[in-house]
């Protein structure tokens, strides 16, 4: 998809330098979660990664609702150039400041980075749910994450092609092979549409199992063993 890149202000700076801390503390912190609760239990991995689920849902929320939009912008003009909203443009407009000479690379950085978002909240769903294993949220969560990190895998693949100076290759893309036109920005409007919305809807059944299954996942946290004299008692 061939985005026109228009003017970038201070805003969209600021707006691409916090999406990408975002998406990077969100990687920290499942980093940190996931080694902590290999250890003892302990209570804080718990809401710690309570936290990183709820941050990726906001962060899938507004990544989401990008597709939505451009799909809807296709609907009413299937023959225009692809479309992103005002906000999604200047997120991208701020990420092109990276590679100024690459006019697609800030539009493939930001669905990159809004991909790693997405899958950073489907792992802490995995992290907290690391001793759970066979309730319906993990198996659900571990599907997420196989589909997120494929999809991930195909946006890396579109970011890394055109910052290296080709057209865009992956599965949306028909490898580079299709020259820009509607045919192409048709099928990759849809291909990313689909793909986000399957995603999204794995990721909705993850946390409706979560809810429904919280007890069983918090007392894997906060229930500890009997002391060794009570065990010896009983």
């Amino acid at each position: 998809m061939d985005m026109p890149m228009t003017g970038m202000s201070g805003w969209d700076t600021a707006g691409a330098v916090l999406i990408v801390l975002w998406a990077l503390a969100m990687w920290a912190a499942v980093g940190v979660l996931a080694y902590a609760n290999r250890g003892p239990v302990r209570p804080w991995v718990y809401r710690g990664s309570a936290a990183v689920i709820g941050i990726g849902v906001l962060g899938q929320l507004g990544h989401v609702q990008e597709h939505i939009a451009q799909v809807g912008y296709w609907l009413g003009h299937p023959n225009s150039p692809a479309w992103m909203t005002p906000w999604g443009t200047g997120l991208a407009n701020g990420l092109q400041m990276v590679l100024p000479d690459r006019p697609t690379f800030g539009m493939e950085l930001l669905h990159l980075t809004g991909n790693f978002i997405f899958l950073a909240g489907l792992a802490g769903v995995m992290v907290i749910t690391r001793r759970a294993l066979k309730t319906r949220a993990r198996r659900w969560a571990k599907m997420g994450v196989w589909m997120q990190g494929l999809h991930g895998l195909e946006h890396l693949v579109l970011t890394l092609s055109v910052a290296f100076g080709s057209r865009a290759i992956g599965l949306s893309t028909f490898f580079g092979l299709v020259g820009p036109g509607p045919g192409l920005t048709t099928y990759r409007v849809w291909w990313h549409f689909v793909a986000n919305v399957a995603g999204s809807i794995i990721f909705g059944l993850a946390l409706y199992h979560l809810g429904k299954e919280r007890r069983e996942v918090r007392a894997t946290f906060f229930v500890r063993p009997l002391p060794e004299v009570t065990r010896r008692a009983a």
